[in-house]
């Protein structure tokens, strides 16, 4: 229990600290603040190769999600890199940090992959909204809608597609499971 809360508040202090300092022209809060959190996840975590692999992905997934948003010009990212079509470091320190969270706190998330593109397309724009409006660290171009349903479909592919790469790479390293799904033949 005590792994699930402080992945879950752990997470949220990154977001925090990501979009305080991109509000105010900051990368490094986030880049720092995500580091001490994966770092700390990845001691924790029984199988760290999974979690680092699918910090991979998921910074992948960032490039492209949020390097499109921002290419089009229908999201504005503050403390962004000079290139729109590239995600700016404090975006994919939150994509990092939220590799974290996909064999603990979002795990559910690997059976239910319809609900993990409905989390991505409905909850994940709420995120940039706020981000948006509370600490301008993201504004959209006029009309917001369409800003917002990119970033939506963006991630409804994206968290799907995590939620089951961690759900087969933990199936893959898990010796017990390895070793029941062989018994079972």
């Amino acid at each position: 229990m005590l792994r699930f809360w402080s992945n879950v508040i752990g997470n949220q202090l990154v977001w925090l600290c990501a979009v305080v300092g991109a509000g105010h022209g900051l990368w490094w809060p986030a880049l720092l603040a995500a580091a001490v959190y994966v770092a700390s996840q990845l001691a924790w975590s029984p199988q760290p190769s999974v979690e680092a692999r699918l910090m991979g992905v998921a910074i992948g997934c960032g490039l492209v999600v949020d390097g499109l948003a921002g290419g089009t010009g229908r999201v504005v990212y503050a403390a962004a890199h000079p290139s729109a079509w590239l995600a700016p470091i404090w975006i994919l320190a939150l994509w990092a940090a939220f590799a974290m969270t996909l064999t603990v706190s979002f795990a559910v998330l690997q059976r239910h992959l319809r609900v993990a593109a409905l989390v991505g397309l409905l909850l994940a724009p709420l995120a940039y909204l706020s981000a948006a409006r509370g600490w301008s660290s993201v504004t959209f171009a006029a009309p917001t809608w369409q800003g917002v349903a990119m970033l939506g479909l963006g991630w409804a592919v994206a968290l799907p597609l995590l939620a089951a790469c961690a759900r087969h790479w933990q199936r893959r390293m898990d010796p017990i499971n390895t070793l029941a799904a062989g018994e079972a033949r």
